[in-house]
């Protein structure tokens, strides 16, 4: 037999793709790297390594993950798999549907519990109080309010007259409460700053959005409003949609609209940033998940137009309607996870950050498909604009059988950021060894 040329090897290798009914990725998706065992599915492309360390670096050295052991009980273990030199406890556990964290003006951490995925009135948020550094666990865990409607965000902020608020996102209004530094309830009643359509369909039709994030940056506030639906044409302007509006809740407009899900909505140096989840209609590959720079009055194309690798899509069942956008004005993904992957709350490490596993770089927390079979998200993802999309903690699905959903990553210390695990109702803890930080971290990777 002739020794074959390797277009002639490449072609074989497609058909042979092909017969297993898997998709030929270097035709559909030319110039990207493909990791076949990554749960975000393909990767980014990447730049030539830099030897900088400055914002725009690239660093093409793999992450190394390996196991660490996630004790429960004497006799009940898993393990998570992370990176060699970093380490992962059980900060806070006990909870139900834990989600999102902020720190208040004293230094203390607050997380919203949604209870479970039913609409319900039995949220709460909590304060993590009293950590331990050697121990890596919260001391006490304090109810902070109960009996909420599906609370998913909250933020902090402090007005130019040293006034603390705390601002709760329920699924039908934004409130806020006067904050007291070191209390453990609210001071005052809460004030109404907007309200929300608080209907749509359940979950097993892909609507349902009861979730509202919010953000605070320049100035202003902005919340992140869910479609009602999968994939449709909405009679209500607030839904799939960033809205933006005063402080106090006044001026309330559209910022940018078309957003199917923006769940994870932050700040980061002068951008806005957003995940989004793409519909579930077209199927176990497309459309890809995101994460978006937010940029005013963009509309980023749902339900008419959808991203898969690189390229925007018209959805071919708005081919007639009268209010379908020009696909071709929709902008591309910062950056796309595989479809499915379903990303939520994010952290990013900026130039402060010593580990180059972090520097300047984002974590975003992959909450993972309810179709287990896919094996796409269950993790915490490494990424960069220009940067492989990489594993930084994997292990929250394995063999079928469900261990955590990731939800929100925040930073917390030197090197160190927490993980909220909605499906457990944990809170991790994951900082880099000691030792490594002393020697200014030359070996994070």
């Amino acid at each position: 037999m002739r020794n074959k040329t390797p277009m002639a090897i490449a072609a074989s290798l497609s058909i042979i793709f092909t017969a297993f009914s898997l998709t030929p990725f270097d035709r559909l998706y030319p110039g990207v790297s493909v990791s076949l065992n990554s749960p975000a599915g393909f990767e980014q492309p990447v730049k030539e390594q830099r030897d900088s360390d400055g914002p725009d670096s690239i660093d093409k050295r793999p992450v190394k993950l390996t196991p660490h052991p996630i004790r429960l009980s004497k006799t009940r273990k898993f393990d998570l798999y992370l990176p060699e030199d970093f380490e992962i406890t059980i900060a806070a556990q006990g909870l139900k549907r834990v989600r999102f964290m902020a720190k208040s003006p004293d230094n203390r951490i607050f997380v919203t519990d949604m209870f479970d995925r039913t609409d319900n009135g039995e949220g709460a948020v909590y304060i993590l109080e009293d950590f331990d550094a050697k121990s890596g666990k919260f001391g006490k865990v304090t109810p902070y309010l109960t009996g909420l409607r599906n609370p998913n965000s909250i933020a902090f902020h402090t007005d130019v007259r040293g006034n603390h608020w705390f601002y709760l996102a329920l699924t039908d209004r934004l409130v806020r409460y006067n904050y007291a530094a070191g209390k453990s309830l609210p001071s005052g009643s809460p004030e109404v700053l907007a309200a929300f359509p608080d209907y749509g369909l359940s979950y097993k039709y892909g609507g349902w959005h009861l979730t509202r994030t919010i953000t605070i940056g320049n100035g202003k506030l902005y919340i992140s409003v869910g479609s009602s639906c999968n994939s449709c044409e909405e009679t209500e302007a607030v839904r799939a949609s960033v809205l933006e509006m005063d402080l106090d809740g006044k001026n309330q407009r559209a910022f940018a609209v078309g957003l199917r899900n923006a769940v994870g909505l932050k700040w980061v140096e002068g951008q806005l940033f957003a995940t989004n989840m793409g519909a579930d209609h077209l199927g176990d590959f497309k459309p890809d998940d995101s994460l978006f720079v937010v940029e005013q009055n963009k509309n980023y194309g749902w339900p008419y137009c959808y991203e898969y690798r690189n390229q925007i899509y018209a959805d071919d069942q708005f081919s007639k309607s009268r209010s379908r956008v020009d696909c071709k004005d929709v902008p591309l993904a910062y950056i796309a996870f595989s479809a499915h992957s379903s990303p939520l709350g994010f952290e990013y490490f900026d130039s402060t950050y010593t580990a180059r596993a972090l520097k300047n770089y984002f974590l975003v927390a992959l909450h993972g498909s309810s179709k287990r079979s896919l094996k796409r998200g269950y993790s915490v993802m490494r990424v960069k604009k220009g940067a492989r999309v990489q594993d930084f903690i994997t292990g929250f699905l394995r063999n079928g059988r469900i261990y955590g959903r990731p939800a929100d990553v925040m930073s917390f210390g030197k090197n160190a950021f927490l993980v909220t695990d909605d499906h457990s109702g944990r809170v991790y803890y994951v900082f880099q060894k000691e030792k490594l930080q002393k020697k200014g971290d030359s070996q994070t990777q």
